[in-house]
């Protein structure tokens, strides 16, 4: 019983993250040094500030209210 309930855990700690989007930064820095080799990588602040700033310069994406 003890591996399934680590089995269970483990999948709700993934669903959650992929959920929330918390993985993002994973998967960008995964691309990044995949395809672009060359290139810095940039912190986890700076990667979160050129998503903000792209979604809120596309109206597509909606506002933010605060």
């Amino acid at each position: 019983m003890t591996a399934a309930l680590r089995r269970a855990a483990r999948w709700m700690r993934w669903y959650v993250r992929e959920l929330t989007d918390e993985t993002a930064y994973e998967r960008y820095v995964a691309h990044v040094r995949k395809d672009h080799p060359a290139a810095t990588v940039p912190s986890r602040r700076a990667f979160e500030r050129m998503r903000t700033d792209r979604q809120e310069s596309d109206p597509r994406q909606g506002f933010r209210c605060c």
